[in-house]
């Protein structure tokens, strides 16, 4: 049975929306973070969770409603599969911790 986060993902209204995670020890407010994912992804679900629990806020895009954004992952990433992760310009494609440590670290710097 899915979690209530899966199912409150998969029941989202198909728009653009910023988490406002406040978590300690977040990260400076200038990185800006996009994910763009779909509702029934389960490593979407899990990145956007994996953010949240790090106090990293970001605007997320659901690509099965949004064309503009869909067409903006493809070109930035190259890329159908979801997610696809923009931090502050470096593309991850899919969820990949490392990668999204290393990226929000090399803001940090």
């Amino acid at each position: 049975m899915p979690s209530a986060t899966a199912k409150q993902a998969a029941t989202a209204k198909p728009s653009a929306k910023t988490s406002s995670a406040k978590a300690a020890g977040a990260k400076s407010p200038a990185v800006t973070v996009r994910v763009f994912s779909t509702p029934v992804c389960p490593w979407c679900v899990k990145a956007k969770e994996y953010l949240s629990e790090k106090g990293v806020p970001f605007t997320n895009f659901d690509v099965s409603t949004d064309e503009k954004a869909r067409n903006e992952m493809i070109e930035k990433s190259g890329q159908l599969g979801v997610p696809v992760l923009d931090i502050n310009g470096k593309i991850i494609v899919g969820f990949d911790q490392d990668a999204i440590d290393e990226a929000l670290a090399s803001h940090a710097k």
